[in-house]
């Protein structure tokens, strides 16, 4: 097997790894499969590699405890597995981690954490602060509380969030699958795709699936994560958790996905990525252009409507007049508010509301332009 020298190379790791990796059929932890990914995320510890781990299974191992015979799919039902879940599952990393002399730190995040200004400055340093003391962090959705993060189903996309939260040098995406194949992995031909590159590379894979009874991620989910990932400069292998060990040594396992882009603000990596639309704002073509190829913050005036329930903070996406998104931003208005400020100069509305109105409706700073 040859050796791949970005893996090699890299010197802050996020290893994702999902519910039927660690858990049984039926659900309940599975202590050997923990105990053995513990072991091959050890060996690169020991060789001064920061990992950050992201691991799903706190729902799957609540399932046994409740005396429940499958995943929930209620959400109060989810929210309480979860919520015992977690505990356990923590429990076992921290003992597993422990005899190879690591101290294990739970973080849980929601998307809202970490698209708001403050919040997601708050997680990059409590992240930063934990490698620095050579703890390994534990990150998970915070499944007790979420909603639309638990319907999502995997970690995947959070994993490519974070490794760009805390500029990693790699992200490793482990599953139930050896790779990524150019059709379902058990039908007969289906070759594994070692490389991509870019689109091109996909143009002729098939992927589909919602994963095990367990989990709800499939491999859509994870050639998204790898895209998301790839687009802000990181490099992704793709492989199964039985493959661990070596794909963490550089061995020609699995499938590499090679940067396609360059790192960008985290912050509107996560708006673009972590976020779903509260509203919607038609612009006018003018403003159209003044966002998109002018980068300028959106102002009242460019504005011809507005839908959606939502207030300050929330993030929108801003479409044209043929409903095509084409940025998405976090609003200074509540959704209430806009309507009476359409068409209207910032100057007439604070010369006429006073000067809390002479502000944008998104600022640049706060937008994202969107893929077409």
């Amino acid at each position: 097997m040859g050796n791949r020298a970005v893996v090699t190379s890299a010197a802050r790791v996020v290893v994702k790894v999902g519910s039927s990796s660690l858990t049984s059929t039926g659900g309940g932890l599975d202590a050997a499969r923990v105990d053995a990914l513990v072991d091959a995320l050890g060996a690169r510890l020991g060789a001064g590699v920061q990992i950050v781990l992201v691991s799903s299974g706190a729902i799957a191992t609540g399932i046994g405890p409740l005396g429940l015979r499958r995943r929930p799919r209620d959400l109060a039902t989810q929210q309480a597995a979860a919520s015992v879940g977690q505990g356990l599952l923590l429990a076992h990393y921290t003992g597993a981690f422990a005899r190879h002399g690591r101290t294990v730190g739970q973080v849980l995040l929601t998307a809202e954490d970490v698209t708001r200004r403050a919040h997601y400055r708050n997680a990059q340093r409590t992240l930063y602060r934990l490698l620095e003391l050579g703890v390994v962090p534990i990150v998970n959705e915070n499944d007790t509380v979420a909603t639309d993060e638990i319907r999502f189903g995997d970690n995947d996309r959070l994993a490519a969030l974070v490794a760009h939260l805390v500029h990693a040098d790699l992200l490793v995406l482990l599953s139930d699958v050896d790779g990524l194949y150019d059709g379902p992995p058990a039908r007969a031909g289906s070759r594994l795709v070692g490389e991509v590159r870019g689109a091109d590379d996909l143009a002729s894979v098939t992927v589909g699936g919602t994963g095990s009874g367990v989990g709800l991620g499939g491999m859509v989910t994870k050639v998204e994560a790898a895209r998301i990932a790839t687009s802000a400069g990181i490099p992704v292998v793709l492989t199964s958790t039985a493959n661990a060990a070596p794909a963490l040594a550089g061995a020609d396992v699995g499938t590499l996905f090679h940067p396609t882009g360059e790192r960008r603000g985290t912050r509107l990596l996560w708006l673009a990525h972590a976020t779903d639309a509260r509203g919607w704002l038609t612009l006018d073509p003018g403003a159209v252009d003044a966002v998109v190829r002018r980068r300028l913050s959106l102002l009242p005036a460019g504005i011809v409507a507005v839908e959606g329930a939502f207030v300050a903070g929330d993030p929108v996406d801003l479409v044209d007049e043929n409903g095509n998104a084409v940025a998405r931003g976090l609003v200074n208005f509540d959704a209430t508010e806009l309507p009476g400020l359409l068409g209207r100069s910032t100057r007439d509305l604070a010369r006429e509301l006073g000067p809390a109105y002479e502000r944008e409706v998104v600022h640049r700073d706060d937008l994202v332009l969107l893929r077409p």
